[in-house]
């Protein structure tokens, strides 16, 4: 039997990741009522930290080899630039892997700049690692179809060399275009959607989503402020937060939320939780803070929207807590649909917030009356190459879906990022709808 020192370095990092995963399971399971709030909160984190660091060593280690190991191995070896070379791949490695423990430690009213350095590095990474294993790919099939397999020259050993000096190239140039493309303001996007049963007298009303803003180590008061100042200028009648707004616990980022209290929707602002909010542990908090700048908490519950022209015409808006709040145990918490809809007439319109496109699905499943459901998550992927994964891993992924004869969803693309200040093949968006009646 091969003993865990024999073990290849990949398998160590694989069998690591194994044991911290399984450690998060008994913490939820046996621990989550045993230790106090602050301390979970602690413990998930780092828990997460060292999961996702233990899986990162996978690729480091063949980010390593792949762009130092091959050159040490060749006359590029001897070059003065080989070990500035080293170092900045090392710096780049370190700084990736450092990018998960920022929300420990590094969370404040603006981002720090390591903040931003370190998760930039993670965002380069992940399009690192993706082109070196499509290269490499494509470098096995052609030895293969050419039947080449065993054969060894100068030809091959360049193109050794060549794959990962191509795959750095790619990775800097989709970086830059990523960095750019985040930081342009959110485009405005109008979107026009016939609702079932409105009534004539709410004909054109404007309800502005925004999603996933992720207040965090990357993302501050000065974006925040920017998004406020875009949204009171659309002038809606209803303003949703459809979860993901923060990373980190209201008391710690409170400077940062004060922008949101200038939101003055007159039918008003509503919010419902995203996984994310879950993940700080600190929902009850936050809670309170937004109720404190006059946003509501859709706890499972729902609110009379009541046309501004006529008190006998409403609608239904109701309000789930993610589903993750289920998987992490969290007490008090947890996706209810028919407590959210109670009171809900189906003589009535009733749309429904749900941050995960998931639950949006199940809640179509348990109740094909709801109208509109609007949702956020998938970021439209947010950056190449995650794109593809958030498409096959939703049932609606970005944009609008009609379901069955009067039910729309409505997927946001999110209003900022999370972590990674990069978008490559989606765009940030706040979301200006116009509610048309029949």
């Amino acid at each position: 039997m091969i003993s865990f020192k024999q073990l290849p370095l990949e398998a160590k990092a694989a069998v690591a990741a194994g044991v911290v995963f399984f450690s998060m399971m008994l913490s939820r399971s046996y621990l989550a009522e045993k230790l106090d709030l602050r301390m979970r909160r602690w413990l998930l984190r780092l828990q997460m930290a060292l999961f996702a660091n233990a899986l990162m060593l996978i690729g480091s280690l063949h980010v390593w080899r792949s762009t130092v190991t091959t050159f040490s191995r060749s006359s590029a070896a001897s070059s003065f630039c080989f070990m500035p070379w080293k170092i900045a791949v090392f710096m780049f490695l370190a700084l990736a892997h450092s990018s998960f423990f920022t929300l420990l430690f590094l969370v404040a009213e603006e981002p720090y700049f390591f903040s931003l350095a370190a998760y930039t590095c993670l965002g380069a990474y992940i399009i690192l690692i993706f082109f070196l294993f499509t290269l490499g790919s494509v470098e096995q099939a052609y030895k293969f179809l050419a039947g080449r397999g065993a054969k060894s020259g100068t030809g091959n050993k360049n193109r050794t060399v060549m794959k990962p000096v191509l795959a750095v190239m790619l990775t800097v140039v989709l970086t830059v275009v990523g960095l750019l493309n985040a930081s342009q303001p959110p485009t405005v996007n109008t979107v026009e959607i016939p609702v079932h049963k409105l009534p004539s007298t709410m004909n054109n009303l404007k309800v502005v989503l925004l999603s996933d803003i992720h207040l965090g180590p990357t993302v501050g008061k000065t974006k925040l402020t920017m998004i406020v100042r875009m949204v009171k200028a659309l002038k809606p009648d209803i303003t949703v937060i459809v979860g993901d707004l923060t990373d980190s616990e209201a008391e710690i980022i409170r400077p940062a939320v004060e922008p949101l209290g200038e939101l003055n929707s007159p039918l008003g602002t509503y919010f419902v939780t995203g996984n994310h909010e879950y993940y700080t542990s600190d929902v009850s908090n936050w809670f309170e803070l937004l109720k404190s700048y006059n946003i509501r908490p859709l706890h499972n519950e729902n609110v009379k929207i009541v046309s501004p022209k006529s008190a006998d015409d409403w609608f239904c808006l109701a309000g789930v807590d993610d589903i993750e709040a289920d998987v992490l145990r969290y007490s008090g918490h947890g996706m209810d649909l028919r407590k959210a809809l109670r009171g809900c007439s189906t003589e009535r319109t009733i749309m429904l917030l749900a941050h995960q496109p998931i639950a949006a699905k199940w809640a179509l499943q348990e109740r094909p009356d709801i109208n509109l459901i609007l949702s956020g998550h998938t970021h439209g992927g947010q950056m190449f190459p995650l794109n593809a994964g958030a498409y096959f891993l939703n049932p609606f992924f970005v944009g609008l879906y009609k379901v069955g004869q009067n039910t729309f969803v409505y997927v946001s693309p999110g209003t900022m990022y999370f972590g990674i200040p990069m978008r490559l093949g989606s765009r940030a968006e706040i979301t200006e709808i116009i509610l048309r009646s029949p």
